[in-house]
């Protein structure tokens, strides 16, 4: 029994580690901590625990982490196979696995990701209203304490180009401000800073092309 006993502490050390550790990163990111997340992670650890620990099953400490990650982390795999789909131009799939991944039991955090990858793949596919109106429904929950920083920035940032191409300047100005001010050493910072300055010289050398 001394083997199973190790091994059920170790899945139990692990399962909060992954807790801890996570959970700090989120707090870095500014997103909050995800009460979900946390119930899922604990849950998973005690059930892999309890197969060691009362049943006496071997359970691969790598395994366990490696599935843990699979099951906690599930929304986000999705999003990033559907934001791969997206760049290669395949909108059909990509719209799909984000409505998936939708259904997945997201938290308030990965409902946010989910939106934003969602919208900028609307804006890629040139479907500029819906895309608009997604991701203002994202900026305008900016204060909730879960949408991080990076997404907050993504955001505002697909939003202001969707507003450029359909030629309102003053609200993609607004909105490539908003990057600056959310985060400004960001790559989202830096291309609106020169959408930003291109868009002052557009200004000054024709004054009419003002959107009114």
């Amino acid at each position: 029994m001394e083997v199973p006993m190790a091994l059920h502490f170790m899945i139990l050390l692990i399962g909060f580690a992954y807790i801890v550790l996570f959970g700090g990163l989120s707090l870095l990111r500014r997103e909050g901590l995800s009460a979900r997340f946390a119930i899922e992670a604990l849950i998973f650890t005690g059930l892999a625990s309890g197969l060691v620990g009362l049943l006496g099953f071997k359970v691969h400490p790598v395994l366990f982490l490696f599935t843990l990650y699979l099951v906690t982390m599930r929304v986000r795999l999705l999003v990033d196979i559907g934001t791969l789909f997206a760049r290669r131009g395949r909108f059909k799939p990509a719209e799909r696995i984000y409505q998936f991944a939708a259904q997945v039991w997201p938290d308030q955090t990965c409902s946010f990701v989910i939106q934003v990858n969602y919208g900028t793949m609307l804006l890629q596919a040139g479907r500029l209203e819906e895309a608009i109106t997604m991701l203002k429904s994202v900026t305008e929950k900016s204060d909730s304490g879960f949408l991080g920083v990076k997404y907050e920035s993504a955001a505002h940032y697909n939003l202001a180009v969707a507003y450029m191409r359909q030629n309102k300047q003053a609200q993609a100005v607004r909105e490539f401000n908003s990057v600056l001010d959310t985060w400004p050493s960001s790559e989202f910072a830096h291309q609106a800073s020169t959408a930003l300055e291109r868009h002052q010289r557009k200004s000054t050398s024709d004054p009419e092309n003002l959107d009114k």
